[in-house]
């Protein structure tokens, strides 16, 4: 059998991917302008620029966790030594490329909200304020300027550097057979950078960045579980993502290797971290709820039964009652049609997860206390825009790089692997 090893970019990929690029960037602009025009007292401007600047935020943090989530199913099975998925890596390789540029652009729109002067987002950017609020000079030896860029900056270097050496490492066999002594150092080599990738993922996302950038927007309140909720509901996302590059490049005669049971194993992922989600979720919800501590309902007071009520037990059917319906049955995880519309909705459903999460803090009137909801068009637009940047690389480096890695020492189990 001739394998097509090298992906040639369709010249609709690109058309479509620039579209939405393009129809993100208006949005970004039709945003700006909406919201830096008219009146209105001090609070009610500076709730408008925040209104601007926490869509930037929200979709940049969620795409970002979602590509880099890419580089941890990569790492995961590589620390396992996990064969199965080796007829099909280069796919979340290609896709872990996207998490170099998406730093930079998460890395300017954090610096510009802590920097910029508008304090409605993050509060604790406010020195004065912090003087007077007993619970934020509380956490100000973390929750401070200094700190919370030098974290940022370090973490963003930190994945984009191990996760590009993963991929050389990767890429590094494409020419040359290994003898059995070489393939033993290879897989070692690989084994010690991918343990590195995991403690500092471990160290991140499962610990201090989901607070930093997201949880201190909400700073009076804090929640023991809320990394490991970030990490769950990016890491579903982005096997769904994985999910629908596989089918797309099935569907375009790529991949000859890879067949209905890497799927299956890839729908079992999405299936089983959806429930995993809704454990955590629950969790975090039920105690708080339970213990009816003033300090902690506040945060979901706004969110389960005040003006986002429908965006927060949407996003919870969306995430957990259709997976668990459509993704149960075997042949379910063997379809095309099934897997695509499952992959696309689990990625819209915790993007809106993120939506409720960044929002509300913002759109809090300090003066009056009271939570507005904004007009979801323009985030969703500059969501799509985001697709279309990760669209247009995750194409560009499949067609550069062989799509096969051949020379892995583990390609014999993907190609006979079965579930």
């Amino acid at each position: 059998m001739t394998l097509r090893e090298q992906f040639t970019v369709p010249k609709r990929y690109n058309t479509v991917a620039f579209a939405l690029m393009g129809l993100g960037l208006l949005a970004i602009i039709g945003l700006y302008v909406t919201t830096h025009t008219g009146g209105g007292s001090p609070a009610e401007k500076e709730i408008r620029d925040a209104r601007f600047w926490a869509s930037l935020l929200q979709n940049s943090v969620y795409f970002l966790l979602v590509v880099n989530a890419s580089m941890f199913f990569i790492t995961a099975t590589t620390l396992a030594w996990g064969g199965w998925q080796m007829s099909f890596r280069r796919v979340p390789e290609a896709i872990s490329a996207c998490v170099p540029i998406m730093s930079v652009i998460t890395l300017i729109i954090l610096m510009a909200i802590v920097f910029g002067g508008n304090h409605a987002i993050y509060h604790w950017t406010d020195t004065e304020h912090v003087k007077h609020d007993p619970i934020l000079n509380f956490k100000k030896g973390f929750l401070n300027k200094g700190f919370f860029t030098v974290m940022t900056v370090l973490t963003l270097g930190l994945w984009s550097f191990l996760g590009w050496k993963m991929r050389q490492i990767s890429r590094s066999i494409d020419d040359k057979p290994l003898t059995v002594e070489e393939g033993k150092r290879y897989i070692w080599k690989n084994t010690v950078w991918a343990s590195l990738y995991l403690l500092v993922f471990a160290l991140t996302v499962m610990s201090s960045i989901p607070w930093l950038w997201l949880m201190s927007i909400d700073a009076h309140w804090y929640s023991t579980m809320y990394s490991w909720y970030t990490f769950a509901s990016t890491w579903v996302a982005g096997i769904s993502l994985i999910a629908l590059y596989v089918i797309f490049l099935k569907n375009n005669d790529y991949l000859e290797l890879t067949n209905e049971e890497h799927l299956h194993d890839l729908g079992k992922f999405m299936f089983a971290f959806s429930v995993f989600w809704t454990y955590l979720w629950f969790s975090q919800f039920m105690l708080i709820w339970y213990a009816n501590i003033p300090e902690e309902t506040t945060y979901f007071a706004p969110r389960a039964q005040g003006p986002y009520k429908g965006i927060f037990w949407m996003m919870l059917i969306i995430n957990f009652i259709f997976p668990l319906l459509l993704l149960m049955r075997r042949s379910s995880k063997r379809n095309y049609t099934t897997m695509t519309f499952m992959a696309l909705l689990i990625i819209f459903g915790h993007w809106l997860d993120f939506y409720q999460m960044v929002f509300p803090g913002p759109m809090t009137n300090p003066v009056t206390k009271v939570t507005s909801v904004p007009l979801i068009i323009y985030d969703f637009a500059i969501a799509l825009g985001f697709v279309g940047l990760i669209m247009y690389v995750t194409g560009r480096t499949l067609s550069r790089y062989p799509l096969i890695a051949k020379h892995h020492p583990f390609i014999k189990e993907s190609v006979i692997h079965h579930t």
